[in-house]
């Protein structure tokens, strides 16, 4: 499986690439040395838009051309198709991988509401937040698939 790096630029990218299911860490205050000394060891594709930093050797770059997050996505998909794991796998927040909840341990956490008409529930084990198919899930959901649609 690919697993990314992004560099200080482009946190809205990573937190995306998350939310697709990559494997993608971020850190907004790593210097260039970091980011490619952890590529290197981590065996990590490097995204940026860093022109510099692309061309130093040793490192597997995928170098960003777009501003725009859309367009950003779908270079990255043109490049590296989406994980197994699919949408949603991942904490968009801190990287880690989901794991599944009982409904009855999310009920004091969520609204009655989301309890009463939610039936699975997803914790990440890093920064415990909880997560379920809202409102919203469904445009995001749609909004995903445009972009991983074969053209």
């Amino acid at each position: 499986m690919t697993t990314f790096l992004a560099d200080a630029m482009l946190g809205r990218l990573a937190k995306w690439l998350r939310i697709l299911g990559y494997d993608t860490l971020y850190g907004v205050h790593w210097d260039d040395n970091e980011l490619a000394r952890r590529s290197r060891a981590e065996g990590r594709v490097l995204l940026t838009r860093d022109g510099e930093l692309a061309r130093r050797r040793g490192l597997r770059v995928l170098f960003i051309h777009q501003q725009e997050l859309e367009p950003q996505l779908a270079e990255v998909l043109a490049a590296y198709p989406p994980p197994p794991e699919g949408f949603f796998s991942r904490c968009p927040e801190c990287n880690a991988p989901l794991q599944d909840v009982p409904k009855e341990a999310a009920r004091e956490q969520v609204p009655p509401y989301v309890y009463q008409t939610q039936a699975r529930f997803r914790r990440c084990p890093q920064c415990l937040r909880l997560y379920w198919q809202g409102t919203h899930w469904q445009r995001m959901r749609e909004r995903l698939a445009e972009l991983v649609r074969p053209r």
